[in-house]
């Protein structure tokens, strides 16, 4: 047992001790009325310095909730299955120039169509999307709306974001409007889940503690500066509910793919033009001079293409991407897809039994139409 209070030892036995004894009791004790209101009283002043301290949380929700919507949207009678049935998620406002937006998953809306879903502010109002943008392979959906008096929320940068930082999620879970749950960075860089519905094509998540359950998607993950660092969208549960891992859209790709969403309808994939070893196994990992399968076999490199002018070559194993370490091919196809066009990213690499870090600016797959579906 805990306790955060400053109680004396005399005072603590005589919570714990029998006073005819001295042994230890589990029988509550009966104070005096002195007793007890001095305990109070130190009881008050201990929860006082608390607060100083905790009151933070509140202060962070005060700034955050805002920002937050509840979205209910009604699916098409093409995926009703012949039942009246509403889905139901979380989102939240964010501000692009001079307009707002919510910024959502898509399978929170993927079903159902402008008229009918609907977006519950924090203030009480209801109001239906004007139009409605999303991506499939992120999972990232932008709901055009158009409303007076909309608080956006600070969008922080998820690429700061260590393991082991305090986070609150918000949403919605089992449609308990405005909800607020506290975890910590569980990981990062968390990929290749089996997602229900097929779940996420390209994945880079972030792993969090704090309980998230059906509904809280789409809503935000908030540090204790207020800003949002992720996009909450998946747990992973036996159960239905909350096991203690949950997952969210690290905040810098989910706004990247709004941004692009907003602007071109489409989204540009990172690019770095080389081919990967999908059969990459311990023997061909002891050769190289691993002591297990870790990291991305490069097979082939494009000409003239982003990864050839950083100096990639056959045979390499890159084994971390700006310093998450790659699993397999698969984990650094999506960290690569998923990072924004023009940006320098390092790489390290395993070449002939030696470390060297590489450094590439990635290209866009629009660049490389004939390239970008074999190679990565």
């Amino acid at each position: 047992m805990h306790w955060y209070c400053r109680v004396g030892f005399a005072t603590l036995a005589l919570l714990f001790s029998n006073p005819a004894t001295g042994q230890q009791s589990t029988t509550p004790v009966s104070f005096s009325p002195r007793d007890r209101e001095r305990l109070y009283e130190e009881l008050w002043r201990d929860v006082a310095a608390m607060d100083r301290e905790l009151g933070i949380y509140k202060r962070v929700v005060a700034l955050a909730s805002p920002s937050v919507v509840h979205i209910e949207s009604t699916p098409l009678e093409s995926f009703r299955l012949g039942r009246d049935i509403e889905e139901a998620g979380s989102g939240v406002i964010v501000r692009e120039g001079l307009r707002h937006f919510v910024l959502t998953n898509r399978h929170v809306v993927r079903h159902s169509d402008v008229d009918h879903i609907r977006i519950e502010i924090a203030d009480g109002r209801q109001i239906k999307p004007l139009r409605v943008v999303d991506d499939p392979k992120t999972d990232v959906a932008v709901l055009f709306i158009d409303a007076d008096d909309l608080i956006a929320a600070r969008v922080g940068d998820s690429d700061e974001v260590e393991i082991g930082d305090i986070v609150l999620a918000f949403g919605s879970p089992f449609n308990l409007r405005y909800s607020v749950t506290r975890g910590i960075i569980s990981g990062k860089g968390r990929a290749n889940l089996d997602l229900a519905d097929g779940g996420v094509e390209y994945q880079n998540f972030l792993q969090t503690d704090a309980a998230i359950n059906p509904g809280n998607s789409g809503g935000p993950l908030v540090n204790l500066r207020g800003e949002v660092v992720g996009l909450n969208t998946a747990i992973a549960s036996n159960s239905g509910g909350n096991d203690g891992i949950g997952f969210s859209i690290p905040i810098n790709i989910a706004m990247s793919i709004a941004r692009q969403l907003i602007d071109r309808g489409r989204i540009d994939f990172g690019f770095l033009g080389v081919s990967l070893d999908a059969d990459f196994d311990a023997r061909k990992a002891s050769g190289l001079g691993l002591s297990r399968v870790a990291g991305a076999h490069v097979t082939g490199v494009t000409p003239n293409s982003p990864a050839a002018n950083a100096g990639l070559a056959v045979d390499d194993v890159i084994l971390r991407f700006n310093n998450t370490p790659i699993e397999n091919d698969q984990h650094f196809i999506s960290l690569v897809k998923l990072t924004t066009v023009g940006r320098q990213i390092e790489l390290v690499v395993l070449r002939q039994r030696q470390l060297m870090t590489l450094v590439a600016q990635v290209g866009s797959a629009d660049e490389f139409p004939a390239e970008a579906a074999p190679r990565r």
